[in-house]
This record gives C-alpha cells, structure tokens and sequence, in this order.
C-alpha cells in the first residue's frame, strides 16, 4: 500500500498515545476513519481533532478483549464505510508484578487485552480486508517481545506471542496471494500514558515506587513521541515492512535481542537489583 488517499482505517486504542497519532497523521493523507478505545472521553477527543480534513470519522466504544464485539465492529465498519483497507491492532496495557505473586485476574486482564485483541481484531477484519485486494493489518508488539524483562512476565508473554502470531499470518497470506499483508510492531519507548495507566502488584513496590513515579520514570527514557511513532508506523506499511523497529531504543534492543540470552539477562538482572 503506498497511498493511504481514500483508503479505510480501522484504529483500536484510538483515545490516546499512538492510536490517536496514527489517526491524526492519516486523516491528514486523507484516510477515512473507524476508531474504537474503551476510554469513550478520549475517544471522542480524537474524534474532534480528525474532523476538518474531509475524510469520514466514525466511532465506537470497543473492548478488544470481547471477541463478538470486535467482530460486531468490523461488520459496522464496512456497512458505515463500504470497506475497511487497513487495520491497526494497537490497543495494550500494562503490568508489573513478580511470576509468584501475580494474580490470575491480573495476568488475564492483559493477555485478554494484548493478545486476544490482536488475534480478534485480525480474524474480525481479515475477510473484508480481503474482499479489497487492498489490505493491511498492523499488529503492535512491542521491544518486549524481543527480549524478556524481569516483573513483565504477562506483558512479554502477550508481545512474543503477538509477534508470532504476526509472522505467521505474513506467510499465510504470502501463500494466499489475496492481496492483503501485514507488519508487526515493536515500539521502543513511546510517550504515553501506558505507564501511568498500568496495574502494579504490591511485589514490585520496592521496585517501582507509586505509579505516578512509574510514569515520570518512564518518561525520562522515553525516546520517541507519538506522533514519530506513528510516521514510522506508516512508513513501514507503505514499505510492506515484516517488522518495523520504533524508535533508537528499539533498534539497540534488536541488538541486543541477539547476544547469548544469559548475557543480556545477567545484566537486567544487576540492574533490577538495583533499582530495588
């Protein structure tokens, strides 16, 4: 896909971070809109800063995490828009907590979220996607499913497991020839409000501190913005990417990501020891 003019994009997670990037920078290229998030005050903000560049905006309160509502959604898309082109599988949360102390809700909660989001929201709009010829899924990993990070067990679980789901849906529809692709994501540090929103099991607090620390820790390291994100993003689908890496951070964990596992783990094992 290297036009994105007249196209349909369906966005999930749209209310904030890069869902809202990616629907600002799209309604910008002239990209026909369907957002969904759960956050129906955020949502309707992105709503509001899409209008005003001839495209049609549409919106929906969505969990991902519910299957017969994801695929509800992608019928309404179509039967709003005529066609849905792309479908960015962007919604996530977050969590820290130790592999003893977790919860099942917990860990539930977020594979729910990261994971069946993802593998919803592509079998829900992977028909119509076909039915163009012309299509693309975007499904958002993460650099953590590149390496794995002590207390981010769920969270590492859900990114590996979206990365493997993702390349091997590229080789399927390779072997289909339908006219459809897609690209997995893995963003570094990205400004949102992840962080901040993230649930933390009391195992970590003498790691983490209060989650409004959580979040100004993580802004501190932070590398990249949305909205650069989201360019990045774009770029790698116009470039029918398998893996996109975003931003500086993400490239030097791919690095990394490379070495004998004992050795990088050794040293975010120092480093989690210090922090605590």
């Amino acid at each position: 896909m290297k036009d994105f003019q007249g196209r349909v994009a369906a966005i999930t997670g749209a209310g904030s971070g890069i869902g809202r990037a990616l629907a600002k920078n799209l309604a910008g290229r002239g990209t026909h809109l369907a957002l969904s998030d759960v956050d129906e005050v955020g949502l309707a903000e992105t709503v509001s800063l899409c209008e005003g560049h001839g495209v049609k905006v549409t919106s929906q309160r969505v969990d991902v995490a519910d299957r017969a509502a994801v695929f509800a959604w992608a019928d309404q898309v179509v039967a709003d828009h005529g066609k849905v082109n792309l479908i960015f599988n962007n919604a996530g949360v977050a969590l820290g907590a130790t592999i003893e102390a977790m919860s099942y809700e917990d860990f539930s909660w977020l594979m729910n979220i990261n994971f069946w989001g993802v593998v919803h929201g592509t079998q829900a709009f992977l028909p119509h996607l076909k039915a163009t010829r012309d299509g693309h899924i975007v499904n958002i990993s993460s650099v953590f499913g590149l390496i794995s990070v002590p207390t981010q067990s769920a969270y590492n679980a859900a990114k590996f497991g979206v990365r493997g789901f993702t390349d091997a849906l590229r080789m399927e529809l390779e072997m289909d020839r339908a006219g459809v692709s897609c690209t997995t994501v893995h963003p570094g540090g990205i400004k949102t409000n992840i962080a901040r929103n993230a649930r933390m099991d009391p195992s970590v607090a003498p790691m983490a501190g209060e989650l409004e620390q959580v979040g100004a820790d993580f802004d501190k390291v932070a590398m990249t913005s949305p909205e650069k994100a989201a360019r990045q993003i774009l770029a790698a689908v116009e470039q029918n990417k398998r893996r996109a890496l975003i931003g500086p951070d993400a490239k030097f964990i791919d690095v990394i990501s490379r070495l004998p596992a004992g050795l990088y783990q050794r040293v975010l094992v120092r480093g989690a020891k210090r922090r605590r």
